[in-house]
């Protein structure tokens, strides 16, 4: 029945305790303050909220975000530290700093540590001192990329961690991640509330990938699309500068392909696109090479954008090699596709003139564009008011528009992926015209 395809969600925020503290915001915010029975549906779809109402069951919902009237913590007395994880990506500096800047100026919290190197800066053998962080050290850093805080990859002892936050006096942490930091900061949490410890563990969502389950965007993602749509046109470019020209683009997207569907949208100069939802052949009447002889016959040159988490399977068996953060070492497909063409076309006896273009680090290692720096310093405040508020692990996501509160339980271990049957991939094959790309 239909209403079986509603899920239930606990999309409740657990909170640390009463809120005993004024918010001092209540001298410059005009009185707009967001109880926590606000909410947002998760969806707008009339027949589901029909369906759910009709079942005697309340419609989905998520708590909205924004500053609380009263808060958890004493902002005179209190400490709060920042961590960012994993790969690099841009906004990391502006989460920084907008993180700094609303603690200090908005609440009064003038105790704020950078903890130096992702989760390793926790573990005192590793040897990295924190950073204190003043809106003068954050002044200038929005047009730096990277982050000023270091990263670094891999899980620590959480025990250890706890034992260091205690020792430093911390209360509240930001952790600014992507899936494993989520999934860690969703465990660190746990492991806090087994010590009893009165600490705020608030995630703040970060993948170039814009994969993470449940909120509809992370930060990154808008300075990625935007670069990777430049080598969109760079590689069309270069494909019709030459006969047989063929341009073959690989962007991020290890699981999702949200990337590469959305610059050749944005570009429109791209004939095929690959991502990892969607299968595709190689050979046979149909299959890439085959769809790719005709259109270099018919138009004299072809442009390819490839997700980096496509094709696997043209790889075999899996080794089962894994990074420090535990994500499965992809082949890459990008390589495979240039020399798989390049052997097509050679056999055959036809020139063409392939342009391999792989802008990955390039990409992450930017400055945030506009977009993404509005949407950084949202997610940063929000993140603040969340935990000034006591409530812990949890992240601040964005659904419908608006910003809310999300279990870190419904988000860590999870991903989102472009829809088969969606809008978004529907839209990329009327712009490509490229077909199924199957051979049956």
């Amino acid at each position: 029945m239909f209403f079986e395809r509603i899920p239930f969600l606990d999309t409740e925020i657990l909170n640390l305790g009463a809120c005993s503290f004024a918010s001092p915001l209540r001298f410059t915010h005009g009185g707009r303050f967001v109880s926590d029975g606000a909410r947002i549906l998760k969806s707008l779809d009339p027949s589901e909220i029909l369906c759910a109402t009709g079942q005697g069951k309340v419609p989905v919902s998520f708590e909205a975000a924004g500053p609380r009237e009263r808060i958890f913590f004493d902002p005179a007395r209190m400490r709060a530290a920042i961590v960012t994880c994993g790969g690099l990506c841009p906004g990391l500096n502006d989460i920084i700093r907008s993180l700094v800047i609303e603690l200090y100026h908005r609440y009064g919290v003038g105790d704020i540590l950078g903890i130096r190197y992702g989760l390793q800066g926790f573990i005192r053998e590793a040897g990295h001192a924190p950073l204190v962080l003043t809106p003068a050290v954050v002044e200038r850093i929005l047009d730096m990329g990277g982050t000023i805080l270091g990263s670094s990859r891999g899980p620590q002892n959480f025990d250890h961690i706890c034992d260091e936050l205690e020792r430093s006096g911390i209360q509240i942490l930001f952790m600014v991640g992507g899936d494993g930091t989520l999934t860690a900061a969703h465990l660190l949490s746990e492991t806090v509330r087994k010590r009893g410890m009165d600490l705020a563990v608030v995630g703040i969502p970060k993948t170039i990938d814009n994969d993470i389950a449940i909120t509809e965007r992370s930060f990154g993602f808008d300075t990625a699309v935007e670069e990777a749509t430049r080598a969109v046109r760079s590689a069309h470019t270069e494909a019709v500068g030459y006969p047989m020209g063929v341009g073959l683009i690989r962007l991020m997207g290890r699981h999702s392909g949200f990337i590469a569907a959305t610059a050749a949208l944005a570009q429109q100069e791209a004939n095929f696109v690959l991502i990892p939802e969607v299968p595709f052949d190689l050979d046979g009447e149909g299959g890439l090479l085959w769809s790719l002889e005709r259109r270099l016959a018919e138009r004299g040159h072809a442009v390819i954008v490839v997700a980096e988490g496509a094709g696997q399977n043209f790889f075999g068996e899996k080794d089962g090699v894994k990074d420090a953060s535990g994500n499965m070492i992809l082949k890459d497909i990008g390589l495979f596709l240039k020399d798989a063409i390049e052997s097509c076309f050679r056999a055959k006896g036809k020139a063409i003139a392939m342009k391999y273009i792989d802008p990955g680090y390039m990409i992450r290692s930017l400055p945030a564009n506009a977009g993404d720096s509005v949407f950084c310093s949202f997610l940063a405040r929000h993140a603040v008011h969340a935990a000034m508020a006591g409530k812990t692990d949890m992240l601040v996501g964005y659904i419908n528009g608006s910003f809310v509160h999300l279990p870190l339980a419904l988000c860590a271990g999870k991903r989102r992926h472009v829809d088969p049957g969606g809008s978004l991939w529907q839209a990329v094959l009327e712009t490509t015209g490229q077909g199924s790309l199957r051979v049956f």
